[in-house]
């Protein structure tokens, strides 16, 4: 059979390919085994402009997150599915000088666009914020397991699903076309996360898999806003339920929760929240990361056919939809690739 693309993959990066190109009338034959563990089905899917310890502007946050919200409610649109939750993050300050320095940064054009409020202590009920806290606006949560199968349930009507896993040792490479067993296509996309350093096209990439853990709990606390600061919680699929987390360990490959992780997320949750609660279960992943912290987008130095979108890291919800229709723009329009997330930068690579 015929198709435009095979796209190997079905997790954030693989499901955002796969609706661009279907939103351009281009037909994919999408491979995926549909392993429950991976990063995108366990992710709580918060997405946030201001992260990290030292509270900065996450990286090109004024192209990616007006883009992600369009994207997301098109993506709900086209499978007649609800996922997509903008929802305040509150987080709240660990000393007096940062509450200062916030309300000088909430007046900043740059910092501003993403500040709701500066508020002081005791605001936000329930959580251990004696500095107060800063309201974030441009944020949310995807909830990633549903946005994931709704994609999958739309490829599978079309019949453009194979839950399988693709050998990338069987593809046959020509020069203007790529087959996989029955199945002839313009071109491969590799969207497989971790699993692309077992593809034998790709041995260069710097992509190291990053563990993380993630708690379930039930709580009778309802406040209206995703709370983040050294731990997130992020509402779950019950009303009284959330997702807790996350750790992060670059050296443990076991495919398994453990307690270290339980105790490490259950300590920093009780840092800044006092309401009650109860650990209902726990999840593990591993997302695909790069030293600089950059995706990995682009085409293949030697194989002109063969293309990729990865290391989205643990910004997957974020950086997805924005590098998938620069992914594709590159494809079908020659679009320019932005230097810092070009394949090309892994010189390995040639």
């Amino acid at each position: 059979m015929k198709t435009d693309y095979i796209i190997v993959g079905q997790g954030l990066a693989g499901s955002a390919v796969a609706l661009q190109l279907l939103k351009r009338g281009r037909s994919v034959m999408v491979f995926d085994e549909g392993h429950a563990n991976t990063s995108s089905r366990i992710a709580a899917g918060m997405f946030n402009p201001i992260t990290g310890k030292r509270m900065l502007r996450t990286w090109m946050a004024k192209e990616l997150f007006p883009y992600l919200s369009e994207f997301y409610k098109e993506a709900e649109t086209m499978t007649g599915s609800s996922f997509f939750f903008p929802k305040t993050v509150y987080r709240p300050f660990l000393n007096a000088a940062e509450h200062n320095d916030w309300m000088v940064r909430s007046a900043d054009p740059d910092d501003g666009n993403f500040v709701e409020s500066v508020v002081s202590a005791g605001t936000v009920p329930g959580v251990h914020d004696p500095f107060g806290g800063v309201r974030l606006k441009h944020s949310g949560y995807l909830n990633t397991s549903v946005y994931v199968e709704a994609v999958r349930n739309l490829l599978k009507q079309r019949n453009f699903m194979q839950e399988e896993r693709l050998h990338a040792d069987e593809l046959v490479l020509l020069e203007n076309s790529v087959s996989y067993r029955n199945v002839t296509a313009q071109g491969v996309i590799f969207c497989d996360g971790v699993s692309v350093l077992l593809n034998p096209h790709f041995q260069g990439l710097a992509v190291k898999p990053l563990k993380g853990e993630t708690l379930t709990i039930k709580t009778d606390w309802r406040e209206d806003v995703i709370l983040n600061r050294g731990v997130y919680m992020v509402p779950g699929k019950a009303g009284n339920e959330y997702r807790v987390g996350s750790t992060y360990d670059y050296q443990d490959g076991e495919p398994a929760t453990t307690d270290r992780a339980r105790a490490e997320l259950t300590e920093r949750l009780d840092a800044i929240f006092q309401g009650g609660y109860e650990v209902t279960g726990q999840d593990y992943g591993f997302r695909p990361t790069t030293a600089d912290r950059r995706p990995i987008v682009g085409r293949h130095p030697v194989h002109k056919t063969i293309m990729i979108l990865n290391g989205l890291g643990t910004k997957g919800v974020s950086l997805a939809p924005y590098f998938s229709e620069v992914l594709v723009r590159y494809i079908e329009n020659q679009s320019p690739i932005p230097g810092q997330a070009d394949v090309t930068r892994f010189k390995l690579l040639y």
